[in-house]
């Protein structure tokens, strides 16, 4: 999938998200369980934008595939189990967490090195 359409994508299920947890899921989860929703989507949408500044900056060039999967992967595994969590998987879930936001890491570091080359 390339940079462009993960962005577009993922920045479309951010807004939705975000319109359903303020309008679906106030009534229905704790304050504490929509503040992790809020996050998922926050960190969702940024990347989601990230995945934009990819496209437009490296243009499908050396670097961009690498940093394109740790991008989207990062905010699946990232968001996915804030989501998971904020619909009352067991805690266990959260242990998975981290992972995600070492790939978004990753992204970043992977961005940087591949637009040292620009």
């Amino acid at each position: 999938m390339s940079a462009s359409m993960a962005g577009a994508v993922l920045g479309g299920l951010a807004v939705a998200l975000g319109a359903f947890g303020a309008h679906g899921l106030k009534e229905r989860l704790s304050a504490e369980h929509l503040q992790v929703f809020e996050v998922g989507v926050r960190y969702q949408l940024y990347h989601a934008l990230a995945l934009l500044l990819v496209a437009a900056l490296l243009r499908g060039g050396p670097g961009s595939g690498r940093t394109t999967l740790l991008f989207l992967w990062g905010s699946v595994v990232f968001s996915g189990s804030l989501y998971a969590l904020a619909f009352g998987a067991p805690r266990a879930v959260g242990m998975i967490t981290p992972l995600g936001g070492l790939a978004l890491i990753g992204g970043w570091i992977s961005l940087a090195v591949a637009a040292r080359g620009l």
